[in-house]
């Protein structure tokens, strides 16, 4: 699907989550996102040199920086909505409504019980 979009899927798994959680550190947006602050880093770098995301500094605390997607980021994610939703989509189509859901809400709570507790 990100073939010709010059984003890697793991790139594409950050921006939609800062569409949803925008504002956040980069702390947590690796957490978010499934990988290491150092991978993080690296993608943010790229992320931002493609102007798809922007950094600022936290009114609540001067040394961090909170990530933002861009109107560009947002276009991009925009783009790819429907080549998105068809794979998704095809990947659930052979499970009912009840399964979709069953399975909807055990990925809520395997993902919950992999972030650490506050």
């Amino acid at each position: 699907m990100l073939r010709g979009s010059g984003v890697t899927t793991l790139q594409y798994t950050a921006l939609t989550v800062l569409e949803r959680r925008g504002g956040i550190s980069a702390a947590q947006l690796a957490r978010d996102s499934f990988v290491t602050p150092q991978a993080m880093a690296d993608m943010l770098r790229a992320l931002e040199q493609r102007e798809l995301i922007s950094r600022s500094p936290n009114p609540a605390s001067r040394r961090e920086l909170l990530v933002h997607l861009t109107e560009e980021g947002r276009r991009l994610l925009a783009e790819y909505t429907d080549a998105h939703a068809a794979i998704e989509e095809l990947m659930l189509s052979g499970l009912s409504r009840a399964e979709r859901a069953h399975l909807r809400s055990s990925l809520d709570g395997a993902w919950r019980a992999l972030r650490p507790p506050r």
